[in-house]
């Protein structure tokens, strides 16, 4: 990609801004605006963006009047706001950050993992296989909260190829790619999720098949046999490369489970007893890491040693602390009813819930009907109210902070009970990042 003499608009600033920032000025951009919705005054790398020579402008309709030649959004960023709308029909490229760095890096090893659950298991999971196997060359990246143009920078990927890149990629950032190309992808599973920024439900399954649509016949997509309506996507957009199936429910897939052990394209590869991680949901992700890993010729002694290794990632389940009997659990990445119901299913009974945070408009339908082990609800933040009219009534509680649900919930806990944190829901109401509530949570938690 060469953008000497361009003019770049960065919308967004965040870390994948920032970095995107970084490598279109390493590129020899010539001038670079930032439009970011935020005072100067709120941005603290105001100064050093300044000492680059960087033009920092909000969002009002007259700053996307200029002529630019690329244009870097955000992805969370809406792709149909006015402004972006603006751009297009001026002519304007928007891409990604994701896209912007897979344009510029030479060529590397690209597995894509997208899907509405999983994604970051199944990705940290990978990237700990490749870096077994290709000590020095593996990267892990994405919307796992790493840039790829971070690591394109500083791991030299402009001059460097054949690196391994375990790429976690959202339905936002798969919107606006146009070259990406992974060799090998997987959609972990589509249910309802992000109606907040995809106009239609449709449009959100739409946007996860983006993730194969560069892909050619040397590539292979792994789809999991499993889900319905990844069929019925992948029917109606197809995959242009080979396709290997897996499935916990059958063996008749390509790869499967049979007697404790994990098949690849008929292919003993690991006992089932070497993942660490609970949950049924948990042995879908390995079987995806693992059938990704293969494709690049990993051995099945470097996949079982990373995989027995493997502990899970923060904010998924996390196990906080035991207080006098009590179990306290951080599921803070579980922004979703599928997450929620997932978490859920791994527990018996004694359940007190924490569910709320920003409002997103899904339907409780999923977890009302899993609140079998679930001993009370408790609400907080800006939709807090409505989770708990929708699964439990007036059987829940209502507070308005994380701080008083989690004083709830240990004045209500009994030995043998679980406190789970599980919003079922962002957390942009009170908090940055699902990161900062699920610490926030075990703050609050370990101070009991």
């Amino acid at each position: 990609m060469d953008l000497k003499g361009k003019h770049i608009l960065v919308i967004g600033l965040a870390r994948s801004g920032m970095a995107a920032i970084r490598l279109a000025k390493k590129l020899g951009a010539a001038r670079i605006t930032l439009s970011e919705s935020k005072s100067r005054d709120k941005i603290k790398e105001a100064d050093e963006l300044e000492s680059m020579g960087v033009e920092i402008r909000g969002q009002e309709m007259d700053v996307f009047e200029q002529d630019f030649d690329l244009c870097v959004k955000n992805p969370g960023v809406p792709y149909q706001a006015p402004f972006i709308l603006k751009l297009e029909e001026k002519g304007v490229p928007v891409i990604t950050e994701i896209e912007l760095a897979f344009q510029a890096a030479k060529p590397q090893h690209y597995a894509a993992i997208t899907g509405t659950n999983g994604k970051t298991t199944t990705t940290t999971l990978l990237y700990h296989i490749f870096e077994k196997a290709f000590p020095g060359r593996a990267h892990v990246c994405g919307n796992i909260g790493i840039p790829l143009s971070e690591v394109v920078l500083e791991k030299n990927l402009l001059e460097e190829e054949g690196h391994y890149i375990a790429l976690e990629i959202s339905n936002k950032q798969l919107v606006n790619i146009d070259r990406f190309r992974a060799q090998t992808a997987v959609i972990l599973n589509m249910t309802p999720d992000h109606l907040d920024f995809a106009p239609s439900l449709d449009a959100y399954y739409k946007s996860k098949t983006e993730v194969y649509r560069n892909m050619t016949q040397g590539d292979l997509f792994i789809k999991n046999a499993d889900d319905p309506v990844i069929a019925e996507y992948l029917d109606r957009y197809p995959v242009p490369c080979p396709v290997q199936t897996f499935s916990l429910e059958r063996d008749d897939t390509d790869n499967f489970v049979r007697d404790g052990v994990l098949y690849v394209a008929g292919e003993k590869v690991l006992p089932v007893d070497a993942i660490k991680i609970p949950g049924r949901h948990n042995l879908q992700n390995v079987m995806a890491a693992v059938s990704l890993a293969r494709y690049f010729g990993v051995s099945c002694q470097d996949i079982e040693a990373a995989v027995r290794e493997f502990k899970g990632v923060e904010h998924r389940i996390e196990f906080v602390r035991e207080k006098d009997g009590v179990k306290y659990y951080n599921d803070s990445k579980g922004t979703n009813t599928d997450a929620t119901v997932t978490a859920l299913k791994a527990f018996d009974r004694g359940v007190i819930l924490l569910l709320g945070g920003f409002e997103k408009g899904l339907a409780m339908d999923d977890v009302k009907a899993h609140l079998g082990c679930v001993k009370k609800v408790i609400g907080f933040g800006a939709c807090g109210p409505r989770l708990v009219r929708e699964t439990v009534g007036d059987d829940g509680i209502v507070v308005t902070t994380l701080d008083e649900a989690v004083a709830e919930a240990a004045k209500l806990a009994q030995t043998g009970d679980t406190v789970l944190l599980s919003p079922s829901t962002s957390s942009f109401d009170q908090y940055s990042c699902f990161e900062e509530r699920g610490d926030h949570f075990k703050k609050l938690v370990n101070a009991l």
